[in-house]
Formats: structure tokens, C-alpha cells, sequence
């Protein structure tokens, strides 16, 4: 094997072999390969792309190019991805109703990404928690709660965390070849045996067009079942916030109301799918049906709650978290109205433009040394179809400082359309695959 002989071919338009890409990615790991290299491979990959064995390829030996952990419990280890959204907090939800349930759910999450907020994010606003745990911590955390929401050890897919960085700056993040190895690499390095993926599409998603949605989401529902990860897909809406808050704390808030039975809706509703999902494919209910049912006993039984609390506990936070949440979250100085200021009917919600106010807040990082203010954002965001008053609010703003919230104020007007005719919600769940 050659590094320019790949090279060449990809820039003739040959796509690698299987095991030239595995070659490859052993290069990278062990720095054989030069950063040029990688900068040119992955260009190469941009335009010439994968066939679908060689994406399974890419895959497998950037899983293999550091630490894979085993599982030895008592259930099924299942997981859960999605592809990033506005208001989405479903992971605190779905894992602890999945442990609830009999599944072991350790789930490694990410920071914020662009007009996304980050699942570690919201769960560090949480007093003492820590998400950077190693090895011997998680496992751990598993034995005390059946669940862990935390980021990756540095020795899980190395391979990716160099290539993505090289991605990052030579404009060759959005392959979708690329996109699928790098998710999945991580996923299957975590011992995961049942995958379901949310696919999020709309104004808030990266993938803003149902085709885009459906290509993702089938390359990854392809490649993990090729690599022996049983996965499943759902492309839902992200047309508007899925839960009615965006910001650190605040998603903490509204998925412990849901935790908790102060609340329903979209947010429970997409857990319930995403979970049945995963208990009927580990073999821990009979149908999605059933396992939908079985996530929602769970819930509305408190067991998920008590879990949750028990993660908390075991990730260092605070001993009566499930049970006094409201007491722990930090709260923001100035919390203001955003209000209409015109009646009609909400018609059209610019979910990027949201995200990206939260983060102009605090909320999330423009660069990667920022810091983040976890009580920042916003809470209450109307609803599609709603019908407001000139004085009706769209959103509370929580912010540090008067003039953020005013800026704020202005960022939530626009991106939001008051029009004269109701409209009404697309579905939460466009389709499944897999």
C-alpha cells in the first residue's frame, strides 16, 4: 500500500478499496500519515465518495483504531444518536427509561455544535457533574444506574478525533461518507449491540430537506447493520424546537418535568418512539408498540426519574437531584418577554436563527475556549400554529445582562412569522428505516 497511490486514485475518481482504506486509517492512527495526506484523503473522499463497503471499511478501522469496550451485564447495551436539533434534550428521557427497563444505555455524547446545543453541555449545568469520566468510572456509573451520559475517553476512535479535526478546517465536514465513519466509529467503540438514530430535518436541523434526512439516515442504518450493530432509524421534524426551551439548564428542566409528570408532548412522545424502538430490537419488548408502552410505564411510574437520579449521583451531582431539581439549576439575571407585538397565528420558526441566539447569550461556544453560561437561553418558546396577541409572549429570555436580553428580544422577533392564517404542525415522525 501507498498513501499517493490512494491519493491519485481518488482524485481519478476511483474510490479505495476496503483494505486500502483500512491501511489508510492504521497511517493516520500511528502517524505514518501526514497531515496533507489526510487533508488530501478526505477532500479525494468529498468528491469521489465511498461504496457502501468501503463506508463500512472506513468505519470498522476507525472503531479499531483505539479501544473497544466490552460488555458483560445482565441485558442488552443499546444506544442512542441524534443527528443534532434545537430544544432536544430526549437522551436524558430515553436512557434512564431504557435502564428502567431492563437495557443498559451508556450513551457517549458531544458538546455543542453550531446553532445545537451539546448533550454534556446541559448535563454539566447540573452542580458537580462531571461527564469526562474514564474507563473504570463509567463502567461504574452503568453498575449504579444502568445508564451513563458521557463524553468519549480519548482512546475511543482516535482515528476520528484527528481526521475530524482535519475536516474542520479544509471544508470537508459535510460527507456524507465521512459524516457516517465518524459517527458510527464512536458508536460501535462504545460495545453498543442496538442502535436506534434520530434523523432530525427542518428549519433547526443540519439537515434541513427531508432527501438530505433520508440519505443520512439510510448510510447510517446500512452501515451499522453491516458492521453487526442492529439500527434503526427514525427522520423527525425539526420545524420548530422539540421541547419548549433552548438552553443548558433549561433542557435539563423541561426533560425532568417530563421525568418527573409535570409535562408531555413532543419531547415524551419522541422518547416513547426512540426507546420502544430500541427495547423491541434488544428483544426487551415484543413490537415497537410494546416497547413504546414500556417506556412510557416507566416515565409515568417514576423509575425513569429514579434513575436519572441515581446517574446524577453517580456522575457527582447532587444526592436529591430527581427529587428537588428545581433547587440545583442555576437561574439567570434578567428573564424578560419576548412579546408578539402584532396578533395572528405563528406560522413559520426559523430554529437555526433560535439556536444561534442562544448561543449569542452564553448558551453555547462561538469558539472553542469559550465559556458557557449553563442558566442562559430561552424557556416557553411558543408553539407552531399558536395564536397570539400583540402582547403574547413568543419566548421568556434569560440572560445575564439587560442589553443581551434586548438583543435577544429582537433575535426571537425575527426569527419567528406571525401570519393571518393558521397553519398546522408537520407529524413529529416523518418515517422509519431500517
Amino acid at each position: 500500500m501507498d498513501a499517493r497511490r490512494i491519493l491519485a486514485d481518488l482524485r481519478h475518481g476511483v474510490s479505495p478499496t476496503p483494505e486500502a482504506l483500512t491501511w489508510f486509517i492504521e497511517g493516520l492512527t500511528d502517524g505514518a500519515i501526514s497531515d496533507a495526506q489526510t487533508g488530501a484523503f478526505a477532500m479525494g473522499i468529498c468528491t469521489t465518495g465511498l461504496t457502501a463497503e468501503g463506508t463500512t471499511a472506513l468505519t470498522l478501522a476507525m472503531r479499531d483504531s483505539g479501544h473497544v469496550l466490552n460488555w458483560d451485564l445482565g441485558g442488552p447495551v443499546v444506544d442512542k444518536h441524534s443527528t443534532g436539533g434545537v430544544g432536544d434534550c430526549v437522551s436524558f428521557v430515553v436512557a434512564p427509561a431504557l435502564a428502567a427497563c431492563g437495557a443498559f444505555a451508556p450513551l457517549l455524547s458531544g458538546r455543542g455544535l453550531g446553532h445545537t446545543g451539546g448533550t454534556l453541555d446541559k448535563l454539566e449545568a447540573i452542580p458537580g457533574v462531571s461527564t469526562q469520566v474514564s474507563e473504570e468510572k463509567l463502567r461504574a456509573i452503568i453498575d449504579a444506574a444502568g445508564c451513563a451520559i458521557v463524553g468519549a475517553t480519548a482512546d475511543i476512535a482516535p482515528a476520528d478525533k484527528r481526521l475530524y479535526a482535519i475536516r474542520d478546517v479544509t471544508s470537508t465536514v459535510d460527507s456524507l461518507d465521512l459524516i457516517t465513519a465518524s459517527i458510527l466509529s464512536k458508536k460501535l467503540a462504545a460495545g453498543t449491540q442496538t442502535l436506534v438514530l434520530d434523523v432530525k430535518t427542518g428549519s433547526g436541523a443540519f439537515m434541513k430537506s427531508a432527501g438530505e434526512a433520508r440519505a443520512l439516515a439510510r448510510a447510517l442504518t446500512d452501515t451499522a447493520n453491516a458492521a453487526g450493530c442492529r439500527t434503526r432509524a427514525v427522520i423527525s421534524d425539526m420545524s420548530q424546537p422539540l421541547a419548549p426551551a433552548i438552553g443548558n439548564a433549561l433542557e435539563i428542566e423541561e426533560a425532568m418535568k417530563v421525568l418527573s409528570g409535570q409535562a408531555t408532548g413532543p419531547l415524551l412522545d419522541l422518547s416513547a418512539r426512540l426507546g420502544g424502538m430500541a427495547l423491541a430490537d434488544s428483544g426487551l419488548a415484543q413490537s415497537d408498540d410494546d416497547g413504546e408502552a414500556k417506556i412510557r410505564a416507566a416515565v409515568s411510574s417514576g423509575a425513569a426519574a429514579e434513575r436519572f437520579g441515581q446517574m446524577i449521583v453517580a456522575m457527582g451531582g447532587p444526592l436529591a437531584f430527581a427529587d428537588s431539581w428545581q433547587r440545583f439549576l442555576p437561574e439567570a439575571n434578567v428573564i424578560t418577554e419576548a412579546t408578539a407585538g402584532q396578533s395572528g397565528y405563528v406560522t413559520a420558526i426559523d430554529g437555526q436563527a433560535l439556536g444561534l441566539a442562544s448561543v449569542a447569550l452564553g448558551g453555547g461556544r462561538r469558539v472553542e475556549s469559550d465559556m458557557i453560561d449553563p442558566a442562559v437561553g430561552f424557556s416557553r418558546v411558543v408553539g407552531l400554529g399558536a395564536k397570539v396577541e400583540p402582547d403574547s409572549a413568543l419566548a421568556l429570555v434569560h440572560a445575564a445582562r439587560e442589553d443581551a436580553a434586548s438583543e435577544a428580544v429582537a433575535a426571537i422577533r425575527a426569527a419567528i412569522t406571525i401570519g393571518d392564517a393558521p397553519v398546522q404542525a408537520p407529524a413529529l415522525v416523518h418515517e422509519t428505516l431500517g
